[in-house]
């Protein structure tokens, strides 16, 4: 039976670096069909988030005043570290599934990523992952 997070979670994670593009985080979320992804230093300690939603939002205030060639330039240089989340909420692997689903519920997320108590990614858990789960309780 489910009861901790590590037993929901993802655990093959696509992640990004700081310093790479939102080109490419776009893209990236396009082509792997995923809606986030935590920003990981060379260590692999969680530094943020970038949402699809952050992309989107960042798209409408940085670009707004420029022309469709400028901003493919521009949008070429921003780094993820300028728009993502760097307060990110986390769980533990062992944190209990009903209590990271009140999180999620609470606080309107649609992802908590999940890391050790060095603050290192190992997994990340969402509101689809749950729904999913709700499936299959209720078959």
């Amino acid at each position: 039976m489910y009861t901790v997070v590590s037993d929901l979670m993802t655990t093959q994670v696509i992640s990004l670096f700081e310093e790479q593009t939102l080109p490419l985080a776009g893209g990236i979320m396009k082509l792997k069909k995923v809606r986030h992804l935590p920003v990981i230093d060379d260590d692999g300690t969680l530094v943020g988030l970038v949402t699809h939603r952050d992309i989107l939002r960042s798209q409408g205030s940085l670009f707004s005043l420029l022309h469709s060639g400028q901003r493919s330039q521009v949008e070429l240089e921003v780094p993820v570290r300028e728009i993502m989340t760097k307060d990110v909420w986390t769980v533990k692997p062992d944190t209990k599934l009903l209590d990271a689903g009140r999180l999620l519920a609470d606080h309107q997320f649609s992802c908590l990523p999940v890391t050790d108590d060095g603050g290192r990614l190992v997994g990340i858990i969402t509101d689809r992952d749950y729904l999913k789960f709700a499936l299959e309780v209720l078959k």
